[in-house]
């Protein structure tokens, strides 16, 4: 009992909105979020489904009671291996061609989130710098592997849809 308290707690915390909060830096405006999704059909969609003779997803949909559930799911995870998540990657992938296993999302893409945490051992030593000057700088956010990754949100049917989606 006193989980589940804990849990609609922390969720009720995560979704009140009593205050005015500050908008996030990186919003886009609506104009410029079309624009990338029509981008996207239009220079990328067309040569993924060229390939796999389908059309292909392009968008997922997540729950807020999913997404917070899971935000609360992996930090409360990652302080078990004494980490801390700073934040949320969003992976592309394909469902394996497993039609019984993965029914109409057999071959399509996907959406999944992995948690981050900062990179624990930053090089800091000159020496060390210069050998991998060649190669691109390490990822600062690295995924937390000890905390499973979220998938399996909603493609939609058919699963091409356009930004926005108003029905």
């Amino acid at each position: 009992m006193k989980f589940i308290t804990v849990v609609v707690g922390s969720l009720f915390a995560l979704t009140s909105c009593e205050k005015n909060p500050e908008p996030p830096k990186q919003l886009i405006s609506q104009d410029l979020a079309k624009d990338l999704n029509q981008r996207y059909i239009r220079e990328r969609s067309g040569i993924i489904e060229q390939s796999i003779n389908r059309l292909d997803a392009n968008a997922a949909w997540y729950s807020i009671e999913e997404l917070e559930s899971y935000l609360y799911y992996a930090k409360c995870e990652a302080k078990k291996s004494n980490k801390e998540i700073n934040g949320i990657r969003f992976y592309l992938g394909v469902y394996p061609n497993d039609t019984v296993t993965y029914q109409h999302k057999a071959g399509l893409t996907t959406i999944f989130l992995s948690p981050t945490m900062k990179r624990v051992n930053v090089l800091k030593n000159e020496n060390t710098m210069q050998r991998f000057q060649s190669r691109p700088a390490p990822e600062e956010n690295v995924d937390v592997t000890e905390v499973q990754p979220l998938n399996y949100g909603s493609m939609g049917h058919p699963p091409k849809i356009e930004y926005p989606a108003t029905q």
